[in-house]
């Protein structure tokens, strides 16, 4: 049976909940070297089994409570939590992980799926956690700002109009989501899209040990188009026929041509969900027992649920039920759900 390696000496528990907290590379790069010499680590061989660790989204506003999108949980812990749980299963997997991919949600202020792209009826604001359905736009309940047709229509009211249109009816009709409109975050060039410390300094500390690289892959920068999975966007053209957001099978590809694809990350309802709904759906096609090559570290991933300010023990909006229902339904199709404090199992 595979010896677990220890904690480092420069890991600290309690920057798991510092939302400001960065890591010294030149300090970690130091560290590793003597690390890896002290256990005897190597860089991935021939023959190694592949065991890739996918990082979905573990970035600073979904993973504090100063975050734009704190991930809470019906705990009220959540990722805070999960970020300690995902250091400390990289620490001690260090000589097993051949490959850390994380993940990064990016955006741009004005995006379908941000109140700032909306007006009521009278042009008044609309508030964050709410959905927008389809009916919403056709009756005039809800439209985009002016101001958006001219950044993404060049002017052109009534083609934006169409699209918005023709993307909530698309979603409707897909069954998986519903246009739903979140509070801006992990805004490009801000402190909340940055990974968390104590994650950053896990995958920096085993790509020097590893002497690997640590791929980041970014998704969610399309305005017209909500990009929950690695994989790819939610609507990929518009209603003519124009291309709003490019889909990624090399993604696919690349996550799937290992012997163990470990998934974790932010959120379990949302883009964690999304992401394995497309790997899952993939993996079985080429290979009716492929699924069982995709782990899921279930206690190292939450679910959105926002507590209502103005009622206590009431949610403004809670989706485990969809988190739960679809990590059953990976279950089922093969996948595994491991716990992070579990010994890693042989693919």
């Amino acid at each position: 049976m595979t010896t677990e390696l220890p904690l480092p000496g420069h890991y600290r528990a309690e920057n798991a909940e510092a939302f400001g907290y960065r890591p010294d590379p030149a300090a970690l790069a130091a560290a590793a070297a003597d690390w890896r010499r002290r256990h005897e680590i190597e860089a991935p061989h021939a023959g190694e089994p592949r065991i890739t660790l996918l990082l979905i989204d573990v970035q600073r506003d979904f993973c504090f409570p100063e975050g734009a999108l704190f991930v809470s949980g019906r705990s009220g812990r959540g990722a805070l939590d999960d970020n300690d749980r995902i250091a400390r299963f990289v620490y001690r997997h260090l000589d097993r992980l051949t490959s850390i991919v994380c993940t990064l949600d990016t955006h741009s202020p004005h995006q379908i799926f941000f109140p700032e792209f909306w007006q009521g009826a009278d042009g008044e604001p609309l508030a964050a956690y709410r959905e927008i359905h389809a009916d919403d736009v056709r009756s005039g309940r809800v439209r985009p700002r002016p101001e958006m047709a001219r950044r993404y229509a060049h002017g052109d009211r009534e083609w934006l109009r169409r699209q918005v249109l023709d993307y909530c009816e698309r979603l409707e009709s897909a069954g998986r989501y519903r246009l739903y409109l979140w509070p801006p975050h992990c805004l490009a060039g801000g402190d909340g899209h940055s990974l968390v410390g104590v994650v950053q300094e896990a995958r920096l500390f085993h790509a020097y040990c590893r002497e690997v690289a640590a791929p980041l892959l970014r998704k969610g920068e399309a305005p017209l188009t909500e990009f929950y999975s690695a994989i790819g966007p939610e609507v990929a053209s518009a209603h003519d026929g124009s291309a709003l957001a490019p889909t990624r099978p090399e993604r696919i590809d690349e996550l799937l041509a290992v012997d163990a694809l470990v998934v974790a990350g932010q959120a379990s309802s949302h883009c964690v969900r999304a992401t394995l709904d497309d790997l899952v759906r993939e993996a079985v096609r080429r290979d009716p027992k492929g699924a069982e090559r995709i782990w899921i570290l279930e206690d190292a991933t939450s679910a959105v649920a926002v507590p209502d300010p103005e009622r206590p023990g009431e949610w403004l909006a809670d989706f485990t039920g969809e988190a739960e229902a679809a990590f059953t339904r990976f279950a089922r199709a093969g996948a595994r759900r491991l716990r992070s404090t579990e010994p890693l199992p042989e693919p």
